[in-house]
């Protein structure tokens, strides 16, 4: 058996631009794309994708290239998902709520060779370029949505098109290793590193969130989370691999999504937990019933409160919860549904389902590892450890960064910087990053738990604990604290502390709680260290 040879015929690198060319194949007249008033189908969008990748060859972009975007989730950024891999080249999905001196820093870094830019975001682009030597080629996407701003550059996007050969096959991959995608980290510390991906795991990763997701040929997903983000967490190749309908959306707005939702018959989308929170807190006249059934909701980036879980499933939404990372192509893990939880009080059922789960089925394995010994820890649900992964949907590297490469998978696993307890059954719990947990004491107190609780309180929106400085005790909880709109002025300090001490033991009630907007990164993501800062200040 070990003499027969792989071949043309039996061995074919696996990559996501087989989905698009499928589906245009299987659903060539089905909707593949909604935006506001434009309907294009999957012939259209295969068609288009494949005059990005000719249009980027005759513009000099060889196999290896970094092309960058800077896109709203607009029809451009998904054929940019095709189109620029399609052309050999990879894609730099940029994060259009960088700062000009992050996205020099991107495109300097990812030496970037052309820009795909919506007008909305010419003026940060154009400040961009003034802080660097980079020169890529600009092509702006003239979204009806950006109106008033003024493009930069003079190639427009449907210009560009027509320059390439709509007909032309895709530039596949030699290898399946090639690369396909390069993101960078939302690092709060120092610089962002470039995560580099390949064909063979953007493939498996969205197969693994199709399945894992519930994906389908009827499935149409609405695009509320941001496609720079992982690309989208896969979901860009994921739908399209099924035949299911994109809904585009430029920017959240609670109102908007519910509309959609109701018109477009919406089945599934993703969101961060605060996306979540923003839907929940929504103004009660936005809000719509879904006669075509409850609409999965898959969440990451932060455990959602059990709270959280409870309202979204009374308003028509299931929750799922994932797990994942930059450097994992965004969901590894996923809170697999068990049926016997169907029988339990909504409120264990919610805090069953927050916890991170089981592996993907598409990742080799997941473990929590003891942070002395490097070794597995028990499945007792109370030994705490780091979460590692192993797999083929683990990133490359990190570009030019071997020593950070080296350290992140040593030990031949991705080291997440999650602490987190194995529990009996298998699912893993993440209590908190490793910088998060607050040691009051001698005691080890988890933010997540302290902030699972502040959720619960019927007029707090959004929470965050960190440590603050204790001359006694070292270290207690600081409470950072948003309420709900009308609420503010209505809920003291006393009251939250008091709350603290009816759900949990005392030395882990905050001290100190801080009423306000929370500092958040451009992806969403509570800025804790904003917050530490200011605790050791109070």
């Amino acid at each position: 058996m070990d003499d027969l040879p792989k071949r043309t015929a039996n061995h074919v690198p696996l990559t996501p631009l087989d989905f698009l060319r499928r589906s245009a194949l299987v659903y060539p007249t089905k909707t593949a794309v909604v935006y506001g008033q434009l309907r294009r189908s999957y012939a259209e969008l295969y068609a288009r994708a494949r005059a990005l990748a000719s249009a980027l060859e005759r513009a000099g972009v060889r196999r290896g290239d970094r092309v960058s975007a800077m896109l709203a989730n607009t029809p451009a950024m998904l054929e940019a998902h095709f189109g620029v891999p399609g052309s050999g080249a990879v894609l730099n999905s940029i994060n259009t709520r960088l700062d000009p001196a992050s996205v020099a820093y991107i495109l300097e870094h990812a030496e970037s060779r052309v820009l795909l830019l919506d007008r909305g975001f010419a003026e940060v682009a154009r400040a961009a370029l003034g802080l660097t030597g980079a020169r890529p080629r600009i092509v702006w996407v003239d979204d009806p949505a950006a109106q008033g701003s003024e493009p930069l550059g003079n190639l427009e996007y449907e210009a560009f098109l027509a320059t390439g050969d709509a007909d032309r096959p895709f530039t596949m991959p030699e290898d399946e290793w090639d690369s396909i995608a390069l993101n960078y980290t939302s690092g709060t510390t120092g610089r962002p590193k470039g995560v580099v991906y390949h064909h063979r795991g953007a493939h498996l990763n969205a197969l693994g969130n199709a399945l894992t997701f519930g994906v389908g040929p009827r499935s149409v997903y609405l695009w509320t989370l941001p496609m720079f983000h992982c690309n989208g967490w896969s979901y860009p190749w994921a739908v399209t691999a099924v035949g299911g309908t994109h809904v585009c959306l430029r920017q959240v707005d609670p109102a908007e999504i519910f509309r959609l939702i109701g018109e477009e018959r919406v089945t599934h989308l993703c969101a961060a937990p605060v996306v979540l929170t923003m839907l929940i807190h929504a103004p009660e006249e936005a809000k719509r019933s879904f006669a075509h059934g409850p609409v999965s909701v898959a969440t990451g980036g932060a455990a959602p409160p059990s709270a959280v879980i409870d309202r979204m499933e009374r308003m028509g939404f299931a929750v799922t919860h994932l797990y994942g990372m930059t450097e994992c192509y965004g969901p590894s893990t996923a809170c697999a549904w068990q049926e016997e939880w169907a029988g339990l009080p909504l409120s264990d059922r919610a805090t069953l389902m927050a916890r991170q789960g089981v592996n993907l089925v598409t990742l080799s394995e997941q473990t929590v590892l003891d942070l002395e010994t490097g070794a597995p820890v028990p499945a007792d649900g109370r030994t705490l450890g780091e979460l590692a992964l192993r797999g083929n949907t683990v990133m490359k590297g990190y570009l030019g960064n071997p020593e950070a490469t080296e350290e992140a998978m040593r030990g031949g696993w991705l080291h997440t910087g999650d602490l987190a307890v194995m529990h009996p059954d298998g699912y893993v719990e993440i209590k908190d990053r490793a910088k998060d947990i607050i040691i009051s004491g001698g005691e080890n107190i988890a933010s997540l738990e302290v902030e699972d609780v502040l959720y619960r309180h019927p007029q707090v929106m959004e929470a965050a604990v960190v440590a603050r400085p204790d001359g006694k005790w070292g270290e207690t909880p600081c409470a950072f604290v948003t309420l709900k709109p009308g609420s503010e002025g209505t809920v003291t300090e006393e009251d939250i502390v008091a709350f603290c001490r009816e759900h949990m033991a005392r030395y882990k009630v905050p001290r100190t709680v801080v009423f306000g907007p929370l500092p958040k990164t451009s992806t969403g993501k509570i800025q804790k260290f904003v917050l530490r800062a200011q605790a050791k200040d109070l």
